[in-house]
């Protein structure tokens, strides 16, 4: 497995033990993430994983962005896409974001095997 994939792997194994051990507490993240990037809205769900990832690109975290890179190509996101997004981020967030973005394109990647 690749580094992305076992980092999307790990958030998802943490998520789950917090939900089991602390429901009253991961509830609530469920449902907010659910009505905020998972369903149709004003924006189209492929808009709000892009948003999320351009988010997680600026924070520099990895499991974000292994999660966001996968949701923004699960949600018919292209490569181009993305990188565009991206590169807005950069715009806001500098050097630290362009850094990142190699981990995005780690992601594109091995999620696209």
């Amino acid at each position: 497995m690749g580094y992305m994939k076992d980092k999307l792997e790990e958030s998802k194994t943490t998520m789950e033990s917090l939900g089991k051990e602390y429901p009253r507490l991961m509830g609530p993240f469920g449902v907010l993430k659910r009505h905020t990037v998972e369903d149709e809205g004003a924006l189209p769900v492929k808009v709000k994983k892009l948003i999320a990832l351009s988010v997680a690109l600026a924070a520099g975290c990895d499991y974000c962005i292994a999660i966001h890179t996968k949701g923004a190509l699960d949600a018919g996101a292209t490569k181009d896409e993305i990188i565009e997004a991206c590169f807005a981020t950069v715009l806001m967030a500098g050097g630290p974001a362009l850094t990142c973005m190699r981990m995005v394109l780690d992601a594109i990647e091995e999620f696209s095997e």
